[in-house]
């Protein structure tokens, strides 16, 4: 047993990885968390290490057709970054041994990073790691079947002395499974292994909707040999009749959190008629401050000098970037504001042109130009027509408006450096946190946004960017939202960035300092580390002794 001053140590396992653009295997906002969390452990030089899969495809590219419609490619994952750890291990999809190699990466600053890989030579399962969200349920369980399970299985080839599982999202539930079926073995009885799992567990919630928290039949986990061995019954208990992810997620677990103060408060009156299940905190999310903070802008901030020239050189880094990738000649002495994130309905990305009477004349005077980027799942048909009604108004305005297609981390960092405002408008409380706004402020890209995730906890309305909508969530959301964007955009934005430069600069330092002080994964990670993973090691070191002691 470890000191009790020794920081405990943490596998923290996620679906996805957002490391750096030329290991594509992430989705989106989720997975660019993961990575910075692995960032700041390595920086801080902390015990905890990543477990997820290496995705032979990745995630989508996604470029821009006939007729505005996005359509996808899935290159080859590039693994040349990986090292072999010589470590195989083996799990069972419909009753069939699948063989499962361990690759591990740390080439991106990052702490280890192990990958779980089915796509062997003479394997028929290589399928089941091909495609990140790709595919049906059989091929989303069979995933989390080499996640969870799989997972626990490489930790203990490995030889890793893990004292914490971290399960980031319900993808890694079934090593909760895998787990309480390991101290069966060693004659636990359910219950008794089960109590004991939940002092090693802790669980981390994001979807805020209750109909996007994944669930299966428990007929098709039984199918695929995702009950582990375990009784019908018994999965009941833990997950529930469908089996949900995120109520087993709760119920394994000593602790739990939301990812900022306001999706804690949704979150725990969402789960709320859920028995037995643990605590759910708010630990907001956090960016890592290297990663995504323009280094000129960096410098100056630190040194106290003027933040406009380093901010104009980032600003036309990005519009040479427009204009290389769409032809499109953006003013860089005019107001640009940035808006780029997965194409959701309840983002309502294109929220600020329902008003065409008011907006369309300022985008012809280019008053106002407006930089879209942002992905849809392939599958996702909704989002689709978001993203090709905004290339159409591309089209309309193209000199002040454009869409950079494939959106990635690389773009990512140039529009939160580059731009001049960052907008988001989500259907409030659906944003459980959101990043890419705690990004845009890193760089002092004001935000302008919706008083949802973790805005409410950084806004100083006026002072270090602008809320609208006021926190309203009732009903006639979306009029309410839009006349009030329109407001502040017209009698506050505008007139402070043309009029007004030096209060336009106090806000930018201001929105710097907010960003570093509240809204990096360092701070993230080490309130990980003090609210959830302390107390769960601690809770499972007394444990153990008492029952020493009870044996003498």
């Amino acid at each position: 047993m470890t000191d009790y001053d020794s920081p405990p140590r943490v596998a923290y396992f996620c679906m996805e990885y957002g490391l750096h653009e030329s290991f594509p295997i992430y989705a989106g906002g989720l997975g660019v968390l993961a990575g910075d969390l692995l960032k700041a452990a390595r920086d801080l030089s902390l015990p905890l290490v990543g477990i997820g899969i290496l995705w032979r495809e990745g995630y989508t590219s996604q470029f821009i057709g006939e007729g505005d419609w996005p359509y996808d490619t899935f290159p080859p994952t590039d693994t040349s970054v990986l090292q072999d750890t010589g470590v195989q291990v083996e799990v069972s999809v419909y009753d069939k041994p699948v063989p499962v190699k361990v690759w591990k990466t740390q080439a991106f600053g990052n702490a280890p990073l192990y990958l779980l890989d089915t796509d062997l030579p003479g394997s028929d399962f290589g399928w089941i790691t091909r495609r990140l969200y790709g595919g049906s349920s059989h091929d989303r369980i069979a995933q989390e079947i080499v996640l969870g399970i799989g997972g626990v299985r490489a930790i203990r080839a490995l030889d890793l002395s893990i004292e914490v599982f971290h399960f980031n999202e319900g993808h890694a539930v079934l090593a909760g499974l895998e787990l309480i079926r390991e101290k069966m073995q060693a004659g636990a009885s359910f219950a008794e292994a089960w109590e004991q799992t939940r002092n090693e567990i802790v669980f981390t919630t994001h979807t805020p909707v209750m109909a996007g928290n994944e669930s299966h039949a428990l007929d098709l986990l039984q199918q695929l040999g995702a009950h582990n061995g375990f009784t019908r019954e018994q999965l009941v208990q833990i997950g529930g009749d469908p089996f949900n992810m995120t109520v087993a997620g709760l119920r394994l677990s000593h602790l739990a959190n939301g990812v900022s103060k306001l999706h804690g408060l949704t979150a725990r009156a969402m789960w709320q008629d859920v028995t037995e299940h643990a605590p759910i905190l708010a630990i907001t999310n956090g960016v890592h401050q290297r990663t995504w903070q323009n280094q000129e802008i960096r410098q100056a901030y630190e040194n106290n000098q003027d933040l406009w020239e380093p901010h104009q050189r980032a600003k036309k880094a990005l519009l040479a970037e427009v204009k290389r990738l769409t032809g499109v000649n953006l003013n860089p002495e005019n107001l640009l504001i940035g808006f780029a994130r997965r194409a959701a309905p309840y983002k309502r990305s294109d929220l600020i042109f329902t008003r065409p009477e008011i907006i369309e004349p300022l985008l012809e005077e280019q008053r106002i130009q407006l930089l879209f980027s942002g992905k849809a799942h392939p599958q996702d048909h909704a989002g689709k027509g978001i993203i090709s009604h905004i290339v159409g108004m591309s089209r309309k305005y193209p000199q002040s408006v454009a869409f950079l297609e494939n959106y990635n981390m690389r773009i990512g960092r140039l529009l939160t450096s580059g731009c001049d405002v960052w907008l988001n408008n989500p259907q409030r409380p659906l944003e459980a946190s959101g990043t890419s706004g705690m990004k845009a402020a890193l760089n002092g890209v004001l935000n302008l946004s919706i008083l949802d995730g973790w805005w409410p906890e950084g806004c100083l309305h006026g002072v270090n960017g602008w809320q609208f909508g006021g926190g309203y969530a009732g009903p006639g959301q979306e009029s309410h939202d839009l006349v009030s964007l329109l407001d502040v955009l017209l009698n506050e934005v505008i007139p402070t960035y043309y009029h007004d430069r030096s209060k336009w600069v106090r806000m930018m330092r201001a929105s710097i300092e907010m960003a570093t002080g509240m809204f990096s994964s360092e701070r993230m990670l080490r309130e990980y580390y003090n609210l959830l993973y302390q107390p769960a090691t601690t809770h499972k070191r007394l444990a153990a002794e008492v029952e020493k002691i009870s044996r003498h």
